[in-house]
């Protein structure tokens, strides 16, 4: 049955207006691609089979597993202290704020490559460190720094420090994103301060800590390319040891890319899953992370299209309604 519109227009009469911008911004895209896919064929100096080569290799391999653990480790103690960071923030002793703000400012303003060298180069500051009575009292432990400070201590102390600094802002931008009404009527039924926290605030902040915690996450996993600066044998560090024997910059740099590319997009995937979970109550669609969700769209849309049919201008079958 075909309807007239409110001009007494059949709707499926109607011509869909050509969008030449559209189509314009299509064209400039495809050829931009081609370009680049044309410069990435036939151009020799990439060496793909070199990088095919050394793509598989298990030196590579061990660098990709030092990058990857060394971000976990990192990013775990990162988020721990940048959770007692946060509460120590917001708390209403003022010398317990201001030290948190205090280490807020001071490792959120400095780089991280500079808080990297620092840290392994702390024996020229201090070539023995003690514990014990402080001010000239007894030593209860002594050991030299450079014994305790390697390039692996170092890289964990600089990378989990610094995070620790940006997680402490992200949780706290997360529990004030919460009313505090929630907090309020939380106390009215008598919960206590951790009750409130864990079953009625947290579940909330999450929304707004996930995503940037996701983010921090995957440049942790770029940022652990700095350790290659203190002889840390991550993916870097190792594919750099490779071309300065070979030569090879362009292909064994390539590899490290594709590597980085791959970690990154698989972190992006879990992300999206973790943050439709805690959206579940806001999304009334299925809960598919955004990008798989996209693509079951598209395939769904093109099948309708192709399964439907128009509908036959018969005379004599048009109803007036």
């Amino acid at each position: 049955m075909n309807t007239p519109g409110l001009l007494g227009i059949d709707v499926n009469d109607a011509k869909r207006r050509t969008q030449w911008g559209q189509w314009a911004a299509r064209l400039v895209v495809i050829f931009i691609g081609i370009v680049i896919a044309n410069f990435l064929v036939t151009n020799p100096n990439f060496e793909w089979d070199v990088v095919w080569d050394w793509f598989r290799a298990p030196s590579v391999a061990r660098g990709l597993w030092t990058t990857v653990w060394l971000a976990a480790v990192s990013m775990v103690i990162g988020v721990v202290l940048g959770v007692l960071l946060a509460v120590a923030k917001m708390s209403t002793n003022k010398l317990l704020s201001g030290a948190a703000g205090i280490y807020i400012w001071l490792f959120r303003g400095t780089p991280v490559l500079v808080q990297l060298i620092l840290w392994f180069n702390l024996a020229a500051l201090l070539p023995v460190l003690s514990f014990g009575v402080p001010f000239g009292g007894p030593k209860l432990i002594e050991m030299s720094t450079n014994s305790l400070i390697t390039p692996l201590s170092a890289a964990i102390l600089g990378l989990a420090l610094n995070e620790a600094a940006y997680m402490a802002e992200i949780v706290r931008g997360g529990l004030l994103s919460v009313d505090p009404g929630q907090r309020e009527a939380a106390n009215a039924f008598g919960m206590t301060y951790g009750q409130t926290l864990s079953r009625v605030v947290l579940p909330q902040a999450m929304r707004a800590i996930i995503p940037p915690t996701g983010n921090q996450l995957i440049s942790m996993v770029k940022a652990t390319s700095q350790v290659s600066v203190i002889a840390m044998s991550d993916i870097l560090y190792t594919v750099q040891s490779v071309y300065n024997r070979t030569f090879e910059t362009i292909p064994l740099l390539i590899v490290a890319v594709i590597w980085y590319l791959i970690i990154t997009s698989i972190l992006n995937v879990i992300q999206e899953f973790i943050e439709d979970y805690y959206a579940r109550g806001q999304r009334v669609e299925s809960g598919l992370p955004g990008t798989v969700r996209k693509i079951v769209r598209w395939a769904r849309k093109n099948r309708q299209a192709k399964t439907s049919k128009p509908v036959s201008n018969t005379k004599g079958a048009n109803t007036d309604v």
